[in-house]
């Protein structure tokens, strides 16, 4: 088992960001300091576009964690000097386990095994975007999830998927994403939240939160708020994130006549604030994981409105701690939007089932004690020699039977 000077096993998280990064980095920058506690020293390597000032973001988000940061520029496909800063990172700091979060640092941790023995885990956190560019990516992380000691999903289809994939059920688990109750909660009354927000009207406030691309659905949310003003409701929606789809929403906002009522705020560091202002979070995905994002929602006591995709379903039950609708329905959309408006007393109720189910079964806290044992298995620490992760829910428990499990390459 190897480990650092100071005794502690060294794990490296490596994933290839874009910009600021987006939901899956909360839950990697958030680990450390829970991890501590059980012993281990993580590392969050990230492979960066030098070119894109968005990083910098990130290296906030890093320090308001306290995480450790390895900051690797990668210019491309063709830049080999990813491979030799990571060779060397891994040797300087001794690793014993690498955890990829993408194909690439997937593949990465396989070819670096050949010359530096660490174990190898993964997480998969959704294949959500479709390109021509990703279709060959994706089928590159199929290949080596076939070849990881570990894989976990962080939603029930996507652990389906991932035994479809090839990736042997006995080297699955299920480990959904947690909420850090500590700092995600209710501060401030709506009241407050909206007079040091500055909201416009003192109408009914819809918010979205999310990297602005197709799968998304923010194009049908617009257009279903667009259709609900009309109708004669007051109502403003708030749209948080970047992306590559913005210009085409900020036009479409524009076409639908109500452009006044529709925000873009561009990135937010802090969403809580935002959170607290809102009357109902939408989320409109037509394809997702886990979205932390509704989890946050949740766990800041606000409505969630949401799509019936992926994982979702495993947060929201639909009528007793949300309400779901079908994926890529404006109609739908319209009708939820107008029925939460009507009816505040049904959005309370709500909000007040989602924060005791987030509580319960969604801690961050209980989701790194999973993620501990899983190492500790895997580095035979404290006599563990089985994984028996318990997850949420019916979905049926895979067991990792083995620390020993030998990977070709």
């Amino acid at each position: 088992m190897e480990s650092d000077r100071s005794g502690s096993p060294v794990v490296l998280d490596v994933r290839v960001v874009r910009g600021a990064g987006g939901g899956p980095d909360k839950t990697i920058l958030n680990s450390p300091r829970f991890l501590a506690s059980a012993g281990y020293r993580m590392i969050c390597a990230y492979l960066y576009d030098p070119g894109h000032a968005g990083f910098e973001r990130l290296r906030e988000k890093a320090r308001h964690w306290q995480a450790p940061l390895a900051a690797i520029p990668d210019r491309g496909p063709l830049d080999w000097r990813v491979v030799s800063e990571l060779l060397a990172l891994c040797r300087r700091e001794n690793v014993a386990i690498w955890h990829g979060h993408d194909y690439k640092s997937n593949l990465l941790g396989l070819l670096l095994r050949r010359w530096w023995p660490m174990r190898l885990v993964t997480t998969v956190h959704g294949w959500v975007e479709h390109t021509a560019r990703t279709r060959l990516y994706y089928w590159l992380d199929r290949w080596s999830l076939r070849r990881y000691e570990v894989v976990i999903a962080v939603s029930p289809d996507l652990l389906d998927r991932c035994l479809a994939a090839g990736a042997p059920p006995q080297r699955c688990l299920l480990v959904e994403n947690g909420i850090d109750t500590d700092e995600y909660h209710r501060r401030r009354s709506r009241t407050e939240a909206r007079r040091i927000a500055n909201v416009r009207t003192g109408g009914f406030l819809v918010g979205a939160a999310g990297r602005l691309s197709p799968e998304k659905g923010f194009d049908r949310l617009i257009q279903a708020c667009g259709q609900v003003i009309k109708s004669g409701i007051d109502l403003e929606l708030w749209i948080a994130g970047e992306g590559t789809q913005r210009t085409t929403l900020e036009t479409l906002a524009r076409e639908s006549g109500c452009h006044d009522r529709i925000r873009f705020l561009g990135y937010v560091s802090d969403l809580r604030p935002f959170y607290e202002a809102l009357d109902l979070f939408v989320l409109s995905s037509i394809r997702e994981g886990l979205p932390n994002v509704v989890l946050e929602a949740m766990a800041m006591e606000v409505p969630v409105l949401a799509t019936k995709v992926a994982g979702v379903p495993r947060l929201i039950e639909d009528g007793v701690t949300g309400m779901l609708i079908e994926p890529d329905s404006v109609p739908a959309l319209v009708e939820a939007i107008a029925t939460f408006q009507r009816t505040p007393e049904m959005g309370r109720r709500l909000a007040s089932n989602a924060v005791t189910k987030v509580r319960d079964q969604f801690s961050f806290a209980t989701r790194m004690k999973r993620i501990a044992h899983l190492y500790d298995t895997l580095l035979q620490r404290r006599g563990e020699k089985n994984l028996d992760l318990q997850c949420n829910g019916s979905v049926p428990n895979h067991r990792l039977t083995t620390p020993t499990i030998e990977v070709p390459l």
